[in-house]
């Protein structure tokens, strides 16, 4: 028997050398230009621009991707540009805790994520995506701004996306954050958004340093110029965080308390926090607070009361940089998200001057298009008097707040805790201008005036008094014993007016105010009375006429 002969040649391949080369196809070569083509957008300006990014303190627009979701991020028009790279801008929808989110950032490691025609009709096409399909939208700006030698084709590019982003204003919200150095449209287009979030050593404004340097001869830093320090105090922006990761991270908390759209309710988050347990915190800071020296006219922080009324004492303030006499927060009650307008007593004792005005304004309307609930908690004495709110237009600021509130159609609450007096209490969410229900604390002094008042209401008592230390001296008692005697019992009379006017009695009397809450239960009621009034609250965009004033 043969032995049997193995090879392991195939023996299928030509022998002929010229024949083992592999043979090139029109599907290989097509496939090598696909990965190609996904990949370039991925490699930015390449590795030295990437470095140059890095070495300023700031993330690549895909490293800024990463920190938003985990999921892999659906690019729309990836290759968009004539170089096939994304034109410097990067447009898609990320999958954000199970939620779908219209995104897009500059690519500054090209061409200095500068605009031009071509990506502004890109830019456009995914904000009116997302007002469409009725999804959030966050932007990560990066821009040196209009692309320089694309000529009016950059303006024309910033002129589509203004459009497009004020047209999905009210339909969905927008967060805008700013990254790097943003000048000219690069800032006037994110303002358009609902919330803008600025890092420090980040500047955006009309016009950098140099320009202002060279047309009106100022010498000024960026930071002085445009920074968050002078966009946080202006209101232009509404928070402020240390880095660009913080500015992200910020993004996705502020995200969790929005809605999807105007017509949907915002996010409800179970919680195992009881919405019937006795605050006893809350207790011990009113005790504490009213049982000073200074009594009722002590001062004390508001935001101390809201972490005591929210589910694990969590909230999340909006523009807390500035005119902190008023607070403007969200929070969770029962796992509903909540918006808070609460006067801050520990700041200017609380009253109402143009920069709280406008800060309230723009937070109620917010609310009232999104569909949510607010509750007002009221500690103030009034508008802030003064030559200078006078001629800076207090009053404008202040109708436009009062006409903000009147607007309202989300269910709304009051609480007032201790001062509601004259045209704050008439105006700050009353019955009469709306209220779905006001509750008082046994603190409060709801009345006309202040302690002041007793000098119209007890006139003819003070009156006598005058006449009577006057009396005294004409009859020989000495300056000091008349003096004494006459402010004893102008003490009386303050004590009488503020022990018969300045409490809650006759407003629930007259039904101004519901029932009074007693510390400690305020979660409690605040939340069994939210909860019903959301159940008889059908979510939906605005409707009716519109007002002729914002």
């Amino acid at each position: 028997m043969s032995e049997q002969a193995y090879s392991i040649n195939n023996p299928f391949q030509s022998s002929d050398p010229s024949e083992s080369q592999p043979v090139s196809s029109i599907y290989d070569d097509a496939n090598a230009m696909g990965k190609e083509l996904l990949e370039k957008p991925l490699q930015g300006g390449g590795t030295d621009r990437i470095l140059v990014q890095h070495s300023k303190g700031r993330m690549t627009v895909w490293e800024r991707i990463k920190v938003l979701t985990d999921s892999e991020p659906n690019i729309l028009y990836q290759n968009w540009g004539k170089n096939l790279d994304g034109a410097s801008l990067i447009t898609g929808i990320l999958n954000i805790n199970g939620r779908d989110v219209a995104i897009y950032g500059h690519d500054f490691t090209l061409r200095a994520g500068s605009m031009d025609a071509t990506n502004g009709n890109k830019l456009a096409r995914l904000i009116y995506m997302a007002g469409e399909h009725g999804i959030p939208l966050i932007g990560m700006n990066d821009s040196a701004g209009a692309y320089v030698p694309a000529g009016v084709g950059g303006l024309d590019g910033y002129s589509e996306a203004f459009t497009a982003l004020r047209k999905i204003s009210g339909v969905v919200p927008s967060l805008m954050l700013m990254f790097g150095f943003n000048a000219g449209g690069g800032a006037y287009l994110p303002r358009q958004g609902s919330f803008m979030i600025q890092p420090e050593n980040t500047f955006f404004g009309l016009t950098g340093p140099g320009v202002v340097k060279s047309v009106l001869g100022e010498d000024i830093s960026a930071d002085d110029l445009g920074g968050p320090k002078v966009h946080g105090q202006s209101g232009v922006v509404d928070l402020v965080t240390n880095d660009e990761l913080g500015a992200l991270r910020t993004a996705l908390r502020l995200l969790s308390y929005l809605p999807d759209n105007s017509s949907s309710a915002a996010p409800f988050h179970p919680t195992s926090d009881p919405t019937d347990r006795f605050i006893y915190e809350e207790e011990i800071l009113f005790k504490k607070t009213f049982n000073s020296p200074t009594g009722m006219n002590t001062p004390f922080d508001i935001t101390l009361y809201i972490q005591n009324i929210c589910d694990h004492g969590q909230y999340f303030e909006i523009q807390p940089q500035r005119s902190r006499n008023l607070v403007t927060a969200f929070g969770r009650l029962g796992g509903h998200v909540v918006g808070f307008v609460a006067n801050n007593s520990a700041v200017s004792s609380g009253q109402i001057d143009i920069g709280a005005a406008r800060k309230g304004t723009r937070f109620i309307r917010f609310c009232n298009v999104y569909n949510i609930p607010l509750v007002f908690l009221e500690d103030t004495t009034g508008f802030l008097p003064g030559k200078e709110q006078e001629q800076n237009g207090i009053v404008l600021e202040g109708r436009k707040l009062l006409d903000s509130i009147i607007d309202i159609r989300t269910p709304r609450l009051t609480l007032i805790i201790r001062n509601a007096f004259g045209g704050a209490y008439a105006s700050f969410n009353s019955y009469h201008t709306g209220a779905d229900m006001v509750f008082a604390l046994p603190t409060a002094r709801i009345a006309v005036m202040g302690p002041a008042g007793k000098d119209y209401v007890y006139k003819d008592e003070i009156t006598a008094i005058q006449k009577e230390y006057k009396e005294s001296l004409k009859n020989g008692a000495s300056e000091k014993d008349a003096a004494a005697t006459r402010d004893k019992k102008l003490q009386l009379l303050s004590q009488k007016y503020e022990k018969e006017l300045m409490n809650p009695k006759e407003a629930l009397s007259l039904g101004s105010v519901s029932r009074i809450v007693l510390p400690g239960t305020t979660r409690n009621i605040l939340f069994k009375n939210l909860d019903y009034l959301i159940r008889h609250y059908k979510p939906g965009p605005m409707s009716g006429p519109q007002r002729e004033f914002e």
